[in-house]
């Protein structure tokens, strides 16, 4: 999907009775090298289904609409998913640092984040 229509995508995901899926179990982002993957876990209570939305933004500039305004449980995703991958929540109304410190440089959670003594196996 692209991350022009994720809110109105989600809005009604929420709003539409047919649907309710008024629960964000997660948000995550996985990096894929040539792009970032934000992945929305929803859960609608009232009719008992799940669903996974998922968004591209590219890794020169990750950027993906905050979703807090629907979902407010998306607050702690959306820093954890700035703090270790970088990917930006326009619209988010606490963007502080949530995992990392203040200063911390680069984002531990990419795989070009460079990890000293670690081998692949």
């Amino acid at each position: 999907m692209p991350s022009e229509r994720l809110l109105d995508a989600c809005a009604t995901l929420r709003a539409d009775p047919s649907l309710s899926f008024d629960y964000l179990r997660c948000l995550s982002v996985v990096d894929y090298e040539d792009r970032f993957q934000v992945v929305y876990h929803l859960w609608s209570r009232e009719h008992r289904h799940k669903l996974v939305l998922k968004v591209d933004t590219t890794v020169e500039s990750p950027s993906v609409p905050s979703v807090t305004g629907v979902w407010r449980g998306a607050d702690w995703f959306e820093r954890e998913g700035h703090d270790l991958f970088g990917v930006e929540f326009p619209g988010h109304p606490d963007p502080r640092v949530l995992i990392l410190y203040e200063d911390f440089e680069g984002f531990p959670g990419r795989k070009s984040f460079p990890f000293h003594d670690y081998q692949e196996w």
